[in-house]
């Protein structure tokens, strides 16, 4: 009920509460009063206090204790499990290192030699307790030893050989390669969580009387009108009603530029507003929002393995048991315990896990600041072996917002009468190009009747929509579709251009016209073909609706491999199958046809502020700008990537590997060994991490605004 109470001022029998609640008023005061000894509780919303008359023989003391209970908790945010806290066992196991160091080869007493002796000991095996239970425990319960179990033995083989300052040289260097780890992990959720926070708790709602009145966001409900002032986070996702203004959605599309907006654009939570003043209806407020959507699929994405993890996981569990036999045979074969122990203090196993998770971490973080969602880790490597690339036409090859460019009345009718019958079907269609003919029709002033009053709309995906005016059928759609319903079209003689796309019109089975329709291709989509070339993608296919001509002519226009055309949703799921049996196959699509071929595309990728919700189920990459330049930019990070792990895995088998030959030569000293493991592992883990912060430059281009 209550997010917190506290005293203003108290008499006897009168007590004023400061209240902090999303609650109704009425809920307030109907709970004050249902307290024992309490006469009446007024609230009042303008400052948020509860004047209650009460016994005089009650406390504020008591009336506040009996409150209590009603707090609720508040809403915890992120917390970085990472604190440089965890930095002090490295620093008292170096501290204790050196101490030794120094006593051991200093001509102090040999009572303190002991002690510093001990105390090394301890040191060691204190600050490793949870890497040894562990160690131990696997071993017991899973009859099998884990990388922790390497561990735990080669501490207790120094200490047993009285060497402490090799447990400790282990200790030190595995927690630091575990905290760049982990560190690299919370800078990915850190970044996450900082640029895609809503760090508002109030909105400017307007009321019944067309007055603006601050409330919290907890009581904003969809249908509300709110009001956002410049330099003002917008609290809601909501289209606008009023206004014009620019907005810097860079946390939600990547695209730090502004973008002007205005009335009929939807706006998002999150995004600033940088300059002017927008009325905005709510349509999503709380966990609905954009970006708490986003903010769950990132959090959720980090939790999905990629198979080179499960790769990294299994070799490295193998490795265990190797370890243990080079060490059992070194030391039968030299009789030497310290080149026995090198086998233990050295092993393949954290370089290569640690430095994996650790890129895969980078990578996903990476993708979200440049505007992309990778649902999981596993998508990261998928797309690093892409040889096809296929991609939907309207809403990603094109802008999706397609104009009418003329309209051609056949013998006996005007052009308003087919904008007219076009636009009485299409009126309360999503359909892009049903936009288009519904703003030419308000464009030329054309009444568009209702339809009758129990006309069914059917929609037929691919084809187009009819419905009923008057008795008589309107069909709207594609030259097939008046085929199949044996529309009268020998009247219509007008030639059409071959790279023309066309809707027909018919009413009451009749055709009564052509509308064609332009929508251009997407600016920087010419460059994002090159790029995907140049990144070694084999294969670019376009797949279409349109009729043949004009998925040729585009077809050519951006040099693609191939199109497909006049293509139903099932019909692209069935290309994208066909092509997926020979090739690793990334499909780009937008819209609620798209679904099926997204879901069957071993990478599925959804992009555009115009994309629908069932596209972005169905999709494994969300890239939330309209900005395909981003689809080469992703492909180039996955294959960095990659890259990098493989430089990881190489450079951990040759350094160790070189230092296990090396150390059971005799060359050098078990503490020697682990300080070269352990130094591997660490850069190995930097190397990974660097993914965050390479190629940050191209993007100097922000622009800052100040209110």
């Amino acid at each position: 009920m209550f997010d917190s109470i506290r005293v203003v001022h108290s008499l006897p029998g009168r007590t004023r509460l400061q209240v902090e609640s999303s609650a109704r008023p009425a809920s307030i005061e109907g709970l004050v009063r249902s307290l024992p000894y309490v006469y009446s509780a007024t609230y009042t919303r303008e400052t948020g206090s509860v004047l209650v008359y009460h016994d005089v023989n009650l406390s504020f003391r008591s009336l506040k204790t009996s409150l209590t209970r009603f707090v609720l908790p508040k809403k915890k945010e992120h917390k970085s499990t990472f604190s440089w806290k965890q930095l002090t066992p490295i620093a008292v196991c170096t501290g204790v290192f050196l101490t030794n160091w120094y006593i051991q080869r200093s001509p102090f007493a040999l009572a303190w030699k002991t002690v510093s002796h001990w105390t090394a000991i301890a040191a060691s095996i204190c600050t490793s307790f949870g890497v040894i239970k562990d160690g131990i425990s696997n071993l017991f319960t899973k009859q099998k030893a884990n990388a922790n179990t390497l561990t735990a033995a080669s501490i207790f083989a120094s200490i047993y050989t009285g060497n402490p300052g090799s447990a400790l040289v282990i200790t030190i260097m595995s927690m630091i390669s575990e905290l760049l780890t982990e560190y690299t992990s919370e800078q990915t959720k850190q970044y996450i969580h900082s640029v895609l926070k809503l760090d508002t708790t109030y909105a400017w709602r307007v009321n019944e009387q067309r007055v603006e009145e601050k409330v919290a966001l907890e009581n904003l409900q969809v249908g509300d009108i709110v009001v956002v002032f410049t330099g003002e986070k917008i609290p809601v996702d909501g289209v606008v009603l009023e206004g014009n203004g620019a907005v810097d959605e860079s946390s939600i599309t990547g695209e730090y530029m502004p973008k002007e907006v205005g009335e009929n654009e939807q706006v998002y939570a999150g995004s600033i507003m940088q300059n002017g003043q927008l009325t905005i209806l709510v349509e999503r407020v709380g966990d609905d929002t954009a970006i708490s959507r986003i903010v769950k699929l990132l959090d959720e994405a980090q939790e999905k393995r990629a198979p080179i993890q499960n790769i990294a996981d299994t070799l490295a569990e193998k490795m265990v048991p190797v370890s243990f036999g080079l060490a059992f045979f070194t030391l039968v074969l030299t009789r030497n315990v310290n080149r026995a122990m090198n086998m233990l203090v050295i092993d393949f196993i954290c370089g290569i896990k640690l430095s994996t998770v650790t890129a895969l971490y980078a990578s996903i973080g990476k993708a979200a600041k440049r505007g992309a969602i990778v649902k999981g880790s596993h998508h990261i490597e998928e797309m690093a072996k892409l040889d096809t690339v296929i991609l939907d036409k309207t809403g990603t090859i094109t802008e999706g917002t397609p104009v009418v460019q003329r309209v051609i009345p056949c013998e006996g009718y005007q052009q308003e009468d087919v904008i007219m019958w076009a636009a009485a079907a299409e009126k309360n269609s999503s359909h892009p190009i049903a936009d288009a003919i519904i703003k030419q029709a308000d464009e030329w002033k054309v009444e568009v009747p209702n339809r009758d009053g129990n006309a069914q709309v059917e929609t037929v995906v691919g084809k187009g929509i009819c419905t009923s005016l008057n008795g008589k059928q309107i069909v709207v759609g594609s030259l097939r579709f008046m085929k199949e319903l044996k529309v009268n079209m020998e009247h219509f003689m007008q030639k059409l251009e071959k790279d023309e796309n066309v809707i027909y019109v018919a009413y009451d089975k009749t055709l009564v016209g052509v509308i064609s329709i332009f929508d251009k291709i997407r600016s920087g989509m010419h460059r994002a073909v090159q790029e995907l070339r140049r990144q070694g993608i084999d294969d670019i296919i376009m797949l279409t609706g349109d009729k043949r001509t004009i998925a040729r002519e585009m077809a050519r226009r951006l040099h693609l491999n191939w199109y497909h055309a006049e293509a139903l949703p099932e019909d692209k799921a069935t290309y994208v199958k066909r092509y997926g049996r020979t090739s690793t196959v990334m499909m780009v699509g937008d819209g609620i046809n798209d679904a099926p071929a997204l879901a069957h595309a071993h990478v599925g990728v959804t992009m555009g502020a115009k994309r629908t919700d069932i596209a972005s189920e169905a999709s494994d990459i969300i890239i939330t700008s309209d900005n395909p330049e981003m689809l080469p930019e992703l492909v180039g990070l996955s294959k960095k990537t990659m890259k990098i792990i493989k430089q990881n895995f190489i450079a951990t088998f040759v350094i160790n590997g070189a230092a296990i030959l090396l150390g059971a030569l005799g060359i050098f000293s078990p503490v020697v060994g682990a300080a070269i493991h352990n130094a591997a592992t660490i850069g190995v883990v930097i190397n990974s991490a660097r993914i965050l912060w390479i190629g940050d430059e191209r993007r100097e281009t922000k622009v800052l605004y100040s209110a």
